[in-house]
């Protein structure tokens, strides 16, 4: 009877032990039932539509044209973007409102060539604040309130123009009559500084008028007709773009002078009205490539919206002399019809 009740206690011992056991790990099981998802925001996708508004100066140069037109093909290019194009007509007012109304448009990005810098500079600097990326081309506004500027190298086609001449004219020297740009734009001063230090090496070259036409060939007639009437005596003239090289030459042959001096340009458009083909057809003598940068912008806003890339704060664009001996082959290369 003891040995049973021992027995008994023992086999209740190990009883309460294992149940302790059992018990002792505190850690629930792993649930087999699926956990409630959290409640976080899809991820956002990209933007599959960019609006680029496009504030020209003016559609009255050739040059401006065919900016917008290389623009409008880059673009085409990319089913991502819509390019909305205004037109300032070179008017500094229009211009600012062009861009107020594309700043409350809320454009992704603003590409801006601007009629004049002091003016424009304001409402540049408000659109950037706003966030808005722009990229300034071909004439600059004051400061650094801009994401990119492109354009040419001004100062330096203005100086090659200047040892041309200077070649040209030999130690003999001449007259120049200068017919520039529009007063306020920055290529303009540009392009007179850099000339002036092209002649420099010919002390006997001299400049002996110099007046604006807008970069605008009609206007450049009625300018080199005053000239003509003013100076018996002019031995090249500058034209600060081929618009105004060319309305010189018409003026000058429209008063039996045209033989009487020779003819500098600017821009060298692969077009049939423009610089180069003057250049292959003998009123210009010499002209300077100056790109348009239209497809530079549009590939910058591809990089900077689409590819999330940080875009260089300036780029200079290349130049090449036209004369007669090249002429012929770079019209071709660039695409000449």
């Amino acid at each position: 009877m003891k040995n049973l009740r021992r027995a008994l206690l023992i086999l209740l011992a190990l009883s309460m032990l294992l149940t302790m056991v059992a018990c002792g790990n505190n850690t629930p099981a792993a649930s087999t039932a699926p956990e409630e998802k959290k409640d976080t925001p899809p991820a956002a996708e990209p933007k599959k539509e960019f609006l680029i508004g496009m504030s020209q100066c003016n559609l009255g140069e050739p040059w401006r044209v065919a900016m917008n037109d290389q623009i409008a093909a880059a673009a085409a290019q990319y089913p991502e973007f819509k390019v909305v194009f205004s037109d300032a007509a070179q008017d500094n007012s229009k211009q600012v409102a062009d861009v107020e109304n594309f700043i409350q448009q809320k454009v992704d990005l603003l590409i801006i060539s601007p009629n004049e810098a002091k003016p424009l500079t304001a409402v540049v600097k408000k659109a950037y604040d706003a966030g808005i990326p722009v990229i300034v081309l071909d004439r600059k506004v004051e400061g650094d309130a801009y994401t990119s500027f492109i354009g040419g190298d001004n100062k330096l086609i203005g100086k090659k123009a200047g040892e041309y001449v200077a070649k040209v004219l030999g130690e003999k020297g001449g007259n120049v009559v200068e017919v520039k740009g529009l007063e306020g734009a920055t290529p303009q001063q540009e392009r007179h500084d850099g000339f002036l230090e092209g002649i420099a090496s010919n002390p006997n070259v001299k400049i002996i008028a110099s007046q604006n036409c807008d970069w605008l060939r009609d206007k450049a007639i009625t300018v080199m007709e005053a000239m003509l009437q003013a100076n018996k005596d002019i031995d090249v003239v500058y034209g600060h773009n081929d618009p105004a090289a060319e309305g010189a030459y018409i003026a000058a042959k429209n008063a039996g002078r045209e033989k009487e001096m020779i003819y500098i340009g600017i821009d060298a458009l692969p077009t049939p009205d423009g610089g180069i083909k003057s250049v292959m057809e003998g009123r210009i003598s010499a002209t300077y490539v100056y790109p348009t940068g239209g497809k530079d912008a549009i590939e910058s806003a591809y990089r900077l919206l689409v590819k999330g890339e940080t875009l260089e704060k300036n780029v200079t664009l290349g130049t090449i002399e036209v004369t007669k001996d090249n002429a012929a082959e770079i019209y071709k290369q660039f695409g000449g019809k």
